[in-house]
């Protein structure tokens, strides 16, 4: 455990020095989140009933992806994986006394976190001074804080396993461009980075909700917001642990299959 926590503290800190990155970064997220909610403002104008979200819930869910980006999205992937095994160095990763799936799932845990530190705080602060009805909305209440906190945690667990599915199907293949440019775009169309899921026709929301990529921003942030409430929220985060235990079970497998064939293509 040691060796991993020496992985995670190492990549964790080297994140944390891209500053000027994050600067441009804040300001790429909160332009880009202005943008949403004003389109989304246009729509709710034209027929406020006709949504399944109020816009002020609807401006939060937005305002809190945008902050927590670098948890949850699909594309937030590490180049430096894709590298080792295209161009070899794998080999030397296989060399130390370490499970490859660990290796990876902490890797890519301590980036994305490192990420998000060094911007969601002035996001969240700067949302939660716009005014009404545009701003970041206090939560439903301190349980479902609470409760979005922990779902959160769960969210991004589940978004790192399945990078760590990704990375280990790139083993199998000459190129990951394709197999990554697929995940990506299923990421973030299903699991709410385009739209919220609530606004997908009902017959294929509910289809949609099941799916792993539901299980990651899309249940933490409807519970915050409030969307999600009562009964639904345990269900929700019940699914969430689910998927978490899944993939990382499915990861597992294909990383055991992985090392009894691997080919070491360069080096």
């Amino acid at each position: 455990m040691k060796k991993y926590f020496s992985f995670f503290n190492l990549r964790f800190t080297m994140g944390l020095q891209y500053r000027a990155a994050a600067l441009a970064g804040i300001a790429t997220q909160f332009v880009w989140g202005s943008m949403e909610i004003l389109v989304f403002r246009a729509f709710y104008r034209s027929d406020p009933g006709a949504f399944p979200m109020t816009f002020e819930a609807t401006a939060s869910y937005i305002w809190l992806q945008q902050a927590f980006l670098a948890l949850f999205m699909g594309w937030m992937l590490e180049n430096e994986v894709f590298d080792s095994i295209m161009n070899g160095n794998i080999s030397y990763e296989l060399c130390r006394p370490i499970r490859i799936y660990d290796m990876w799932f902490v890797r890519s845990l301590a980036l994305r976190l490192s990420r998000a530190v060094l911007r969601c705080f002035p996001i969240l602060i700067v949302a939660a001074l716009l005014p009404a009805p545009y701003k970041l909305t206090a939560p439903a209440s301190f349980q479902a804080f609470i409760l979005f906190l922990f779902a959160a945690v769960l969210g991004l667990l589940v978004a790192v396993a399945m990078c760590n599915i990704v990375y280990i199907i790139c083993i199998f293949t000459l190129s990951p461009m394709g197999i990554r440019m697929v995940y990506i775009s299923l990421a973030d169309l299903l699991g709410g980075s385009v739209i919220p899921l609530p606004f997908f026709p009902d017959h294929l929301r509910r289809i949609l909700s099941l799916l792993p990529f539901a299980s990651t921003q899309n249940v933490p942030l409807r519970i915050y917001s409030g969307d999600i409430s009562g009964i639904a929220i345990s269900q929700t985060i019940c699914l969430q642990l689910f998927w978490l235990l899944t993939l990382i079970a499915l990861g597992k497998l294909l990383e055991a299959i992985a090392m009894k064939r691997i080919v070491v293509q360069g080096g």
